[in-house]
Order: C-alpha cells, then sequence, then structure tokens
C-alpha cells in the first residue's frame, strides 16, 4: 500500500473501534478516505452509547468522506449489474475506484471487480 491515502471499508473501521492492533498499525499515518455509505452504516448501528456515537464520529471527522456524484453513480450502477454487487458495496466500490485509491476491506466480495485495487485484510 503506497501512498499516504487509502480508501477503506466499514468493516475497517470496526476492526480500528474494536481496537485490531494490525489494522491500527496499518492505518498509523495514512488519510483515510471512506464512502458516505460508511459514515451511515456506522453510525446507524441500534443501541450506540453516546460515548461511542461520539468516538464514531470523532473518527468520521479524521476521514475524507466521499459523497455521491453522478460519475460514482455511473460507475456503481456498472459495477451492481456486472458484479452482481449489493449496492452499498457497489457504491463503495465505485468510491474507491473514482478516488483511485487502494480498497482496504475484509469483504473478500471486492476482489472480483478486476478494475480495483483491492487489499483483503484477514483478521485472524
Amino acid at each position: 500500500m503506497i501512498g499516504n491515502k487509502l480508501f477503506v471499508d466499514t468493516n475497517i473501521l470496526i476492526y480500528l473501534l474494536n481496537g485490531d492492533q494490525e489494522i491500527t498499525q496499518i492505518l498509523e499515518g495514512k488519510q483515510l478516505v471512506i464512502s458516505v455509505i460508511t459514515e451511515l452504516e456506522l453510525l446507524a448501528v441500534p443501541n450506540l452509547s453516546k460515548q461511542e456515537q461520539s468516538l464514531i464520529e470523532q473518527l468520521i471527522d479524521e476521514c475524507q468522506v466521499i459523497n455521491i456524484n453522478s460519475s460514482i453513480k455511473k460507475i456503481t450502477i456498472e459495477f451492481r449489474k456486472l458484479r452482481k454487487l449489493k449496492l452499498p458495496d457497489a457504491i463503495v466500490a465505485a468510491s474507491s475506484f473514482y478516488s483511485k485509491l487502494p480498497l482496504l476491506t475484509a469483504d473478500k466480495a471486492f476482489d472480483k471487480i478486476e478494475e480495483l485495487d483491492v487489499v483483503i485484510y484477514s483478521a485472524e
């Protein structure tokens, strides 16, 4: 993972929030970029305590959030049609592709998108 910027999937931030030391080391010193989908998924978890919500909001504030624009919509449609991805995954993939950044994820479904530079994280 060369460079200072890295596009991260929701599951990676969940590992980070849960104190995964390997993810913490991988992400150290990196500018994190996320999809608006990741922001929504993290904040929509039911029964978050005020402390958990605050921690998630602080983490999101440290990330660059990519909103959906017309280019990302077009890419999302193509990825969804060609790769049969779930809509949220297609939006994350399209946002990473649009940003020209490697995508760090634990979701092997992204591996089938040849157009993406995908790094699959295996939590063991």
